[in-house]
């Protein structure tokens, strides 16, 4: 059976600031309904394992669609994947054809340097299977490594939540790192889109996705690529 292993934050605070963060939610909720509607069984897992938190902003009345409100009511999604996420040695990354870096302002603390979560996504992508992540999720790229030792997104074409976009959300000084600029530092080929609208980038076996309305995105070319 296909199955995708969804990788969550533990982080529930900004660094600089005194302000909540975690998954942004429809980076989860997308992705997985796209995942369910097509078959594919989903695990979450958490650099910690355990709880995640949701970003509170991405709650607010504007965020919330009908598959978001779908997922926050479901009690597997709440009481299993979200507060009993499981951690790196739960996984055997032989089980899993896909990986997905959930996005949101909270994977800044934890994926950049996490070489557990690293390791999961190099062996997957290593058994021909998928690495895929979202906005600022795709950060969880940079602890990858290829099998050559050289950085896996090293000359890889992605995207990734941009400059701009962190501008507008007036968040420029607030965050540990711009994004666009560490993906370009680490070689990666970096496009982007509009702002705040859907552009997802396939590379291969390698699928990013810009911002939050990129997830569903990303989750269909997912698809297509599994099918190929």
């Amino acid at each position: 059976m296909t199955k995708a292993l969804m990788v969550v934050t533990n982080n529930p605070k900004f660094k600089k600031i005194q302000r909540a963060t975690g998954i942004w939610l429809k980076e989860a909720t997308h992705f997985n309904k796209v995942m369910v509607d097509n078959g594919i069984d989903v695990d979450y897992v958490s650099p910690q394992g355990g709880y995640v938190p949701i970003d509170p902003l991405s709650m607010g009345t504007d965020d919330m669609d009908m598959i978001d409100w779908e997922y926050y009511s479901d009690d597997v999604f709440r009481n299993q994947h979200l507060a009993a996420s499981k951690k790196p040695s739960d996984i055997n990354p032989n089980d899993y054809d896909v990986i997905y870096f959930v996005g949101g302002h909270g994977t800044m603390g934890d994926f950049p340097d996490n070489k557990d979560l690293a390791q999961l996504a190099e062996t997957i992508y290593q058994n021909g299977g998928i690495v895929s992540a979202n906005c600022v999720g795709v950060c969880g790229l940079l602890a990858m490594r290829s099998e050559d030792g050289q950085r896996f997104i090293h000359g890889r074409k992605l995207t990734g939540f941009t400059n701009d976009e962190e501008a507008l959300n007036g968040l420029t000084n607030d965050v540990d790192f711009l994004l666009e600029d560490e993906l370009a530092k680490a070689g990666a080929a970096f496009s982007k889109g509009t702002p705040f609208e859907s552009h997802v980038v396939v590379d291969d076996r390698l699928i990013t996705g810009q911002n939050p309305n990129s997830a569903a995105g990303v989750g269909e070319a997912v698809i297509k690529e599994l099918l190929q």
